[in-house]
């Protein structure tokens, strides 16, 4: 397996920083980045590089939203022992972050051996980049079906139901190609929820499912993340965390105004190019 030099480490970083919140698939940008480099996507050190360095872009998440983060913790403590501040919509906007959290955890703890293995091929990318835009037409013809009839709802009415069904659709971000971005607003979407709220809510799952990703790694894996050295690793945390919040903050402002459209005409190409790209032989899989 070819070392991980600073300029690698940088592309990495800049890579996981701008595609993790966008709809079009950190891991399956990474696969690719990494195939380019001369990595072998599936050897360990690789898989826990690549989940370390997203600790940078949840980072970016816990800075860019901490007034939010701090109001919801608070109204969800205070509603475990106070009945009437369970009517602060805030409360209930916890409970669907924290209930939404789960499923991922349980399926990726279950299913980590095939992530990190059978996954880690440029074909599962292409496929699922193109397969899952399907999924995001649909979302976006539910929601605009749902703004037709005056029916989208906003920030305060999100429940746990809502967070559950959300959850339940990150499950499917761990597949690389899909987009955690992508399944969750999707998910907001097809429920009728605003497209910044919807939004907002992906970000706000990312916090827990990221962290534990990369703290797992971190620890399970710090014999195979020697290989690449404390140096590379720090650089690419770091400019993952500065190209994340500036997506972070370009993804708010665009999908207030804007659909998720032009990321599916870029994933359903890339998809293709990478497809055409496999067959004819031009890069590997693996």
């Amino acid at each position: 397996m070819a070392d991980l030099s600073y300029l690698d480490a940088v592309v990495l970083g800049v890579v996981e920083g701008l595609t993790e919140y966008l709809p079009v698939s950190s891991t399956g940008h990474l696969t690719i980045a990494e195939n380019l480099l001369g990595l072998e996507v599936d050897a360990p050190a690789v898989t826990a590089y690549t989940a370390v360095i997203q600790l940078g872009a949840i980072a970016a998440t816990l800075i860019y939203f901490f007034r939010d983060i701090v109001r919801f913790a608070v109204a969800w403590f205070r509603g475990l022992t106070d009945a009437e501040a369970r009517h602060d919509p805030d409360y209930g906007l916890a409970w669907a972050v924290v209930i939404g959290s789960i499923p991922v955890g349980i399926v990726g703890f279950a299913a980590k051996d095939l992530i990190e293995g059978g996954l880690r091929s440029l074909w599962v990318v292409a496929t699922a980049l193109i397969l899952w835009s399907g999924v995001m037409v649909v979302a976006e013809r539910m929601h605009t079906s749902y703004e037709r009839r005056g029916l989208v709802r906003g920030e305060h009415s999100v429940t746990p139901v809502d967070g559950l069904l959300i959850g339940l659709a990150q499950c499917f971000s761990l597949i690389p190609g899909v987009s955690r971005s992508g399944a969750t607003i999707s998910a907001g979407l097809a429920r009728g929820i605003d497209r910044v709220t919807a939004t907002r809510l992906s970000f706000f799952l990312a916090i827990p499912a990221l962290t534990a990703a990369g703290l797992f790694q971190s620890v399970q894996q710090k014999d195979d993340l020697a290989a690449f050295g404390v140096g590379p690793m720090i650089v690419g945390i770091i400019v993952a965390f500065l190209v994340a919040y500036l997506s972070i903050a370009w993804l708010l402002r665009f999908v207030a105004s804007n659909s998720l459209m032009p990321f599916v005409v870029y994933r359903v190409a890339l998809g293709l190019v990478l497809a055409g790209s496999l067959a004819a032989g031009v890069i590997s899989a693996t």
